[in-house]
């Protein structure tokens, strides 16, 4: 009997074509490419269809659309095309709205039901969801492929980047720029370097499910379990948002998954180690202001749930029950360490995937390094540090700009890491630390995102979306002008 498997992807084969079988119409296509077939040959194709089976190519569908269920977004495009159906809503919504649910980036390859920003995080998402076998993404199914390198933001960023300081260093007037720059790149590359290489290791040893089994109890330590695991993240503050948003529709309360959307940005490892390489022993008082926000907040939230104040649909139910009951993350980490095998082969692929994460990392997190490093170099090189001390000093007159600046500038964690640094540096220059501006400039940027605020109206509810900023503003002013006073 003739092995049904694809010859292409090496999936289960359910298509019979050319004397094999075949996943999907794309490994078909793929195969005559390469065997060169003849057009009389292309028309022997026949096509199983069966229960909840794809009608375009047979395989088991697992994207329910217009009354059948397919294996990929190919597919119901195609059926589209053959009956004249109308377009789903998911495949009309603006490309802003196609958000890869892992990472948090903008999504180009369509699979189980979602967009992707590239392979990984695919597989990331079947890892997470128990999907394997035939329900496996297959990349010769897809015709919409991943975004061209040249096209990606951290290499425009960087291009971009290249330029300037090519200009400023060849350009007299620019020159402070240029050596603005340099100053930064010395003062934190190996704090960049080490934090992407931990987030690798991270991303590569904590499975999510780790996170997903504590943080759908409605306890107060489900609050500090939250901050712990917001400590073990690798993300952005928008790459955090969307893991926040996927927490949330797993059964997370919504109480833990603020207190983890404040902890995570500046309580995080990689972050750490970026804010120490800027501010020294200080960037410890952030950290720990960070948790105390994300705690305080966390159980306010609590005590709204309770009372019916805050959207939480198992608040609602009344439910409290573990996630994930019966699995022991203890039990887990044993069995992982028993069955692991110290090969050679092992260990490269192991390397291999902390590398994958790192540089993962890298691609979410580079880019917004670079915009701020070059916001921050030109509020140095151009700007005199009698108008920081005189706009944006430790008063609370500058502590209200320093906010409202914070608000309006649309600007990731880590972009806006160099422009609070600049703020300190430039008001210690001028005889006034401001230490407690820099920390309101990096917490109010988290805290009053609009990007963040507009999802979690849309995912969550509009009174949580609201809540945010009435609880969390007043605890960063006056966590600030204690810094301001006493730091």
């Amino acid at each position: 009997m003739m092995e049904k498997k694809d010859p292409i992807c090496g999936m289960k084969g359910t298509i019979p074509a050319h004397g094999h079988y075949f996943c999907c119409d794309g490994c078909i296509k793929k195969f005559e490419e390469q065997q060169a077939l003849t057009q009389r040959e292309l028309g022997a194709v026949k096509k199983t269809v069966g229960d909840r089976t794809d009608p375009i190519c047979g395989m088991k569908g697992t994207i329910p659309a217009h009354g059948h269920y397919f294996c990929s977004e190919h597919c119901v495009k195609k059926f589209e095309e053959q009956f004249g159906k109308a377009k789903r809503v998911s495949e009309t919504r603006p490309a802003k709205d196609r958000i890869d649910p892992i990472c948090g980036m903008k999504g180009t390859i369509p699979a189980h039901g979602h967009y992707f920003c590239c392979e990984r995080c695919i597989r990331k998402y079947e890892e997470m969801n128990d999907i394997s076998g035939d329900d496996e993404y297959c990349p010769s199914c897809a015709v919409v492929k991943g975004t061209p390198w040249y096209k990606e933001r951290l290499y425009i960023v960087f291009i971009i980047t290249i330029v300037l300081l090519i200009i400023s260093y060849y350009v007299t007037v620019l020159n402070p720029f240029f050596d603005s720059f340099v100053e930064y790149t010395a003062l934190i590359w190996w704090a960049v370097l080490l934090g992407f290489l931990i987030g690798g290791i991270i991303d590569q040893f904590v499975p999510r499910s780790y996170i997903e089994k504590y943080l759908s109890r409605h306890r107060p330590r489900t609050i500090l379990y939250s901050v712990a695991f917001g400590f073990l993240m690798s993300a952005c503050s928008h790459g955090i948002l969307a893991i926040a948003i996927q927490l949330y529709k797993k059964g997370a309360a919504t109480s833990s998954v603020v207190a983890f959307l404040l902890a995570s940005p500046w309580a995080n490892l990689p972050i750490t180690f970026l804010l120490f390489g800027f501010f020294g022993w200080k960037a410890f008082l952030i950290v720990i202001a960070a948790i105390i926000i994300a705690i305080i907040t966390g159980l306010v939230f609590q005590a709204l749930e309770r009372r019916g104040l805050v959207e939480c649909n198992h608040c609602e139910m009344g439910e409290d029950v573990e996630k994930l009951e019966g699995f022991s993350v203890i039990r887990d980490m044993r069995r992982r360490w028993r069955e692991y095998e110290f090969t050679a082969k092992n260990n490269i692929e192991l390397f291999k995937g902390t590398m994958r994460g790192s540089w993962a990392l890298t691609k979410m997190v580079m880019w917004w390094l670079l915009i701020g490093m070059i916001m921050a170099s030109f509020a140095r090189g151009f700007i005199p540090h009698e108008y920081f001390a005189e706009y944006m000093g430790p008063t609370m007159l500058g502590l209200l700009i320093t906010l409202f600046f914070a608000t309006i500038i649309e600007v990731c964690s880590e972009g806006s890491a160099p422009l609070s640094f600049e703020i300190y540096e430039r008001s210690v220059q001028a005889g006034a630390p401001a230490f407690g501006n820099s920390f309101t400039f990096l917490m109010a940027g988290v805290a009053t995102d609009y990007t963040e605020i507009g999802l979690i109206w849309h995912n969550i509810g509009k009174r949580a979306a609201m809540w945010i900023p009435i609880i969390t503003i007043p605890q960063i002013l006056v966590l600030a002008i204690f810094f301001n006073n006493f730091v």
